[in-house]
This record gives structure tokens, C-alpha cells and sequence, in this order.
């Protein structure tokens, strides 16, 4: 396996992880805040699964690439960097508890409304990242099953997961949210001007 098909696996993957776990903990907030730290069992039952079917079928997976010209290539690696980079950022802002989802399933653990940095820009900065990731991965790779993947992952987030946890986080911080929504758009991508 050269590297372009290793780390095209390694994203096909790894991508579930974000929908086994977050449609989940934001559409059923309060049953995951009553099962707490155990809540994190419930992706590894699933995605551990679905890794092993990804694995044994990875050779059909990773069949479906196309050439791209190499100026795509490059694209795919700055984009790559620029949606690590952005990952990093937030990740930086929300803490290690705030990226893992410790606020959405435990009550000890408060969280805050974060609003600065790329927050004050796009309400969803982190899900902005990885899709940007992936589709800097698809064009350095490219592997079609990565193009779908990048596809499917803003269809999911754009109509699943981030309506869910909006309403999570309305739940959650009330008002102050309702005043952050307000100022800051939805849109997955931000405004120019």
C-alpha cells in the first residue's frame, strides 16, 4: 500500500467517529448526561465494527481513484494544512474536555460559549476544519471514496449534526446563545464583507 491509499484508509476510517458520536450525544442530550463517561463506549460498539468491514473491504475502497493534475495536488495539500491548522485553533479554544464532548455528557463538567476567535466568524469552525481536511486529503490522494466521504461528511454535519447542536446549546447556555446566534452566521463558510 503506497502512502497516498494509507492515509486515504486511515481517513475513511477514522471519518464515522464524528457521526457515531455526535448525532447521538446532541439529539439525545439528556440520556447521555445520565450515562455520563459511558457515553464514549457507545461510538467504539459501533465504529470498532464498521472498521473492520472498512478494513476487509479496503482494496474495493480505495480501487476508485482518478488522476488529477498535480496543480489539485497541491490544492489538496494546502487545503490539508490550512483545515489542520484551523482544527488545531479551535481545538486550542474549546480545550482537550471541550473537543472530546465532556460538556454535552457530564453535568460536572460546565464548558463555556466560546465566541472568539474563528468562532466570532463562523458558529461551526471545527466542523468548517475537517471538512476542509478532507477535501484537501481527496485531492492529494485521490481516491473517489474520499470524495464521497467529503461530500457526505458536510451533507451530515450541514443537516444532522449541526441543527442538533444548536439546540443542544440553546438548551445549555439560554440566552447567551440565542445573543451569540444573533451576531455570529450559521453558514458554514464565512461572509465576505
Amino acid at each position: 500500500m503506497n502512502p497516498k491509499e494509507l492515509l486515504a484508509l486511515i481517513t475513511i476510517i477514522l471519518w464515522p467517529v464524528v457521526p457515531l458520536f455526535w448525532i447521538p450525544v446532541h439529539g439525545l442530550s439528556r440520556f447521555f448526561k445520565r450515562l455520563g463517561i459511558f457515553t464514549y463506549i457507545m461510538p467504539l460498539l459501533t465504529w470498532l465494527p464498521l472498521t473492520y468491514v472498512i478494513y476487509i473491504n479496503r482494496e474495493f475502497l480505495l480501487g476508485f481513484a482518478t488522476d488529477l493534475p498535480l496543480i489539485l495536488n497541491i490544492i489538496g495539500i494546502v487545503l490539508f494544512i490550512a483545515g489542520t491548522l484551523l482544527h488545531i485553533w479551535t481545538g486550542k479554544l474549546l480545550g482537550l474536555l471541550g473537543l472530546m464532548g465532556l460538556p454535552e455528557i457530564s453535568s460536572k463538567q460546565e464548558g463555556r460559549l466560546v465566541a472568539e476567535g474563528p468562532f466570532s466568524i463562523v458558529r461551526h469552525p471545527t466542523y468548517l476544519a475537517h471538512t476542509v481536511m478532507f477535501s484537501g486529503i481527496f485531492l492529494m490522494t485521490e481516491v473517489l471514496t474520499v470524495g464521497v466521504l467529503t461530500f457526505l461528511d458536510f451533507v451530515i454535519v450541514n443537516a444532522l449534526i449541526i441543527p442538533l447542536e444548536e439546540k443542544e446549546l440553546s438548551t445549555r447556555f439560554g440566552k447567551e446563545y440565542e445573543e451569540y446566534k444573533k451576531l455570529v452566521p450559521r453558514k458554514f463558510f464565512p461572509k465576505i464583507l
